[in-house]
């Protein structure tokens, strides 16, 4: 083959690994065929460089349906129904181009959902971005959201929640992360393998196109110069065409007319269509004659390639070819019976009558390589280490000053500038809307509610993976707690820079182990993720930012918490204690500009005593708000509950270290919370049985939040240094 050197560094495949094929094969592979290894190869794909720590990951439980290797996670919510949930990333091509990058990752997460059976419910995202006074990145922020949004709104779907955060080590590599959950029958979960050699294979929805072609390999590889403008590599989206195939595919699984289903994400008809046949231990036939097309002359590989959206491959029953035909003529989508299964593990792939590609499935899935990357611990973990925080931090002048820069930095202040360009209340079953703990949804034809939410603070991840990584998940825990539902289950998304760099590798691993060990100890299984290396530019690497997805479940809605002080003279308690943990905080980088120190100590196991305890004080009646205590720590927690309930505090705390330390303390383990005063016996004595200290800090009332002699601040005046956050 000529030019063989660059082809393989176009395909991002080593000369090794071209070997590997040549010596498997017996042959030289043509070019269709290497670039079918190329995508199948592909760290997206193959997950070479993360398949062996994965399996480290707990993923089973009493209500897990459907684990890791599915479209889709499932756990089971009672009543017959299920939750179908997962995140993605979709970090590349939002960078190179936000609106359709971002809009085209909702799109294939909302696809990943209804393949399954269910019918979305829910998006939430989680977002990162450089710091927001540059220029590009204002465009890249309005870019994304807007593009989130628009895919979005327009399928009917509501963006309930999600996170965003300003970096600078997110200024050439933005992340964005998008999670969908649904809901089915626990009867009528469809898979993606297939069954019966002979059975036709069917390509439904929107027409194949050039754009997308290198869209695996691009997101397997660090970015360049001259990647980072490769535009065509972005797919570009139709909302209302997914919306016709959503409710095509749902139609076509109340039959019993197909034996499985995928999308066509990642590779396109190659992945979907080798995944499947390999899941069912056989073999596929494709005629790409018979491909719908809406660009002239493309050559057999680049048809196999393209990540053109909004398309679905369907194993239907032999016999049932045309029924399945009329469902998605009805709904005006392209539909053509494309090949068979067939007998043999291989894939044979035809074009203008000439045989393209003929390649055995076990190679390009079984036999893809798996690498065991050399990992180092980086010297800054141990630098960071050394820092103490405090000593960084001057004491302030004017707390009052302070405290208001903190509340409007762009990291903590409002994201209503986000959420009120996603339609959140479509479908009428939001019940808790974005900017408290988590979301919440009610289930129709139910008393149940659905909760969920997405966090992962990666400065920590950057000081300490291991320990930042466990924060994550107890975290999302506590917020699925504050809204009053239990914790029920996990999805990820992994978001880290070259694995091929021992120091990202090392990141990578220990970030892996401390989500295990946290998921372990709470008994919340991970089914469900995603992992996205290679987000650097020029050699500079994101913050290694583990992402995690929770659902939690609510027996009936009346038991739901929100965050709003309710009312004048109830008690307000501290669940937790406050130490002098300031290191990786938004305060420290506020007043010092620095990201160091060791960031706050973690226990998951006094995180499932405290998630346990809100519970247990939830159901005896004793609540009236919660919420908990993150970035900002406690005074940002106070402003946020006096400004969702419009209501005022006064606090009186007997001071362990300088009241600054204190107040902005991200310490771990911690709720805020109110309640009626002749309650509060009880709730103390609760709260020793979990052992799980509780101080009194205050009571609801005013119009200010009177922090003892430190400051005073109006709500109001809050609410406008809050808003003006970005």
């Amino acid at each position: 083959m000529e030019n063989l050197e660059t082809i393989l560094k176009e395909l991002n495949l080593t000369p090794e690994e071209y070997r590997r094929i040549v010596d498997r094969t017996g042959r030289e592979p043509n070019l269709t065929e290497l670039w079918i290894f190329s995508a199948m190869w592909s760290e997206h794909c193959s997950y070479k460089s993360s398949r062996p720590y994965l399996r480290r990951m707990p993923s089973s439980g009493k209500n897990v349906l459907i684990g890791p290797g599915e479209n889709a996670g499932v756990v089971s919510i009672g009543d017959g129904l299920a939750l179908v949930f997962k995140m993605e990333s979709h970090n590349h091509p939002s960078f190179i181009e936000p609106y359709n990058g971002a809009a085209t990752g909702v799109g294939g997460i909302l696809r990943d959902i209804f393949t399954m059976g269910a019918r979305p419910v829910a998006i939430l995202d989680s977002l990162r971005f450089g710091e927001p006074d540059d220029e590009k990145m204002r465009y890249l922020i309005d870019g994304v959201v807007a593009g989130i949004a628009g895919y979005g709104n327009c399928m009917g779907i509501p963006t309930v929640g999600g996170e965003v955060y300003f970096d600078a080590a997110y200024k050439d590599n933005i992340l964005v992360n998008a999670m969908a959950v649904g809901v089915v029958r626990d009867d009528r979960i469809f898979l993606a393998k297939a069954s019966g050699a002979g059975n036709p294979v069917f390509y439904v929805g929107s027409k194949t196109g050039r754009d997308g072609i290198h869209g695996a390999t691009m997101a397997s590889a660090s970015f360049t110069d001259e990647t980072a403008v490769l535009k065509p590599t972005v797919q570009v989206g139709d909302p209302f065409m997914e919306k016709l195939l959503m409710e095509a595919c749902l139609e076509l699984m109340k039959t019993d007319h197909i034996v499985a289903i995928q999308d066509m994400g990642a590779a396109g008809l190659t992945s979907s269509s080798v995944e499947m046949a390999a899941k069912g231990g056989l073999g596929i036939e494709i005629d790409l004659d018979k491909v719908p097309q809406r660009e002239e002359g493309m050559l057999p590989y680049e048809i196999m390639l393209s990540e053109s959206q909004e398309r679905m491959l369907i194993i239907a029953k032999k016999g049932h070819e045309k029924a399945v035909e009329a469902i998605f003529k009805k709904w005006n989508l392209d539909v053509s019976e494309i090949g068979k299964l067939i007998g043999t593990r291989e894939i044979i792939v035809r074009a203008n009558g000439q045989l393209q590609a003929r390649l055995p499935l076990d190679m390009l899935v079984d036999e893809a390589p798996v690498y065991t990357r050399y990992a180092r611990m980086p010297a800054s973990i141990t630098a960071a280490a050394t820092v103490n925080a405090a000593e960084l931090i001057p004491e302030p002048k004017d707390y009052r000053e302070t405290f208001l820069s903190l509340l409007s930095s762009p990291t903590i202040g409002s994201k209503r500038w986000a959420f009120e360009q996603y339609d959140h209340s479509v479908g009428t079953d939001t019940v808790i809307k974005p900017g408290a703990d988590a979301a919440l949804l009610r289930i129709k034809g139910t008393r149940k509610g659905i909760a969920m939410t997405t966090d992962g603070n990666a400065r920590y991840t950057e000081l300490a993976p291991f320990a930042g990584s466990e924060i994550a998940v107890c975290e999302a825990a506590r917020n699925i707690a504050c809204v009053g539902a239990r914790p029920l289950a996990v999805t990820d998304c992994l978001n880290f820079g070259n694995p091929e760099n021992p120091d990202v590798m090392w990141q990578f691993i220990e970030s892996i182990n401390g989500i295990s060990a946290a998921c372990l100890t709470m008994g919340i299984p991970v089914v469900s993720g995603n992992v996205s290396f290679y987000n650097e530019t020029e050699g500079s690497s994101i913050y290694p930012t583990p992402v995690i997805g929770m659902v939690g479940l609510m027996d009936t809605l009346e038991q739901r918490i929100t965050p709003g002080f309710k009312d004048n003279g109830d008690v307000i308690v501290l669940l937790g204690e406050t130490l002098d943990e300031c290191g990786g905080s938004e305060y420290l980088k506020l007043v010092a500009g620095k990201i160091t120190g060791a960031p706050p100590r973690v226990s998951p196991e006094t995180e499932r005593r405290l998630v346990d305890l809100i519970g247990a004080l939830n159901k005896a009646r004793l609540v009236k708000s919660a919420s908990d205590c993150s970035e900002g720590g406690l005074a940002v927690t106070l402003a946020q509950c006096a400004m969702a309930g419009g209501k005022g505090a006064k606090i009186n705390i007997a001071w362990r270290y300088r009241p600054d330390l204190e107040l902005f303390s991200e310490s771990q383990h911690r709720i805020v919370l109110t309640a009626a005063r002749r309650h509060l016996r009880r709730i103390e004595t609760m709260a020793h049985s979990s052992r799980i200290p509780l101080t009194i800090i205050g009571a609801v009332g005013g119009k200010n939040l009177a922090i003892g002699k430190v400051f005073s601040v109006p709500v109001e005046t809050m609410r406008v240094a809050y808003e003006k956050g970005l």
